[in-house]
């Protein structure tokens, strides 16, 4: 088997329409799709400009519930000025920005509580 790629991951989210929202309006995404699936079931798929991979904001997995995604980072160019817009953007980014042999960082939720990090990589990385 040879995965040239991750296409595509699912992010629970209780309400599709503020989950794309907060994806597009707030963290950059483009909206790729959104669409019906079938009875009940909405399609809305996110990317990012230029990456390979994409979200799709979901509501049907019984095991995944809204909030219950953590760990997805993002990647960031200028952390100190995104974490400003995020903050003047209404979002609650936890702390202040941390220092690790990997870089810097910080943590938010998005709104139904999914945990997502913002990263920038070590000076010369």
């Amino acid at each position: 088997m040879t995965v040239a790629s991750v296409q595509l991951f699912s992010i629970p989210a209780a309400d599709q329409d503020r989950a794309r929202d907060f994806y597009a309006g707030v963290l950059g995404f483009t909206v790729v799709a959104d669409s019906e699936m079938g009875p009940g079931r909405r399609w809305v798929q996110l990317s990012l400009p230029g990456a390979q991979t994409s979200i799709t904001l979901v509501t049907w997995f019984e095991t995944m519930p809204a909030g219950s995604r953590k760990g997805v980072v993002l990647a960031s160019d200028e952390l100190d000025a995104d974490v400003a817009r995020l903050r003047a953007r209404g979002v609650a980014v936890e702390g202040e920005i941390q220092q690790a042999p990997w870089g810097r960082d910080v943590t938010f939720d998005d709104p139904d509580g999914n945990g997502l990090g913002l990263q920038a990589p070590p000076p010369g990385a």
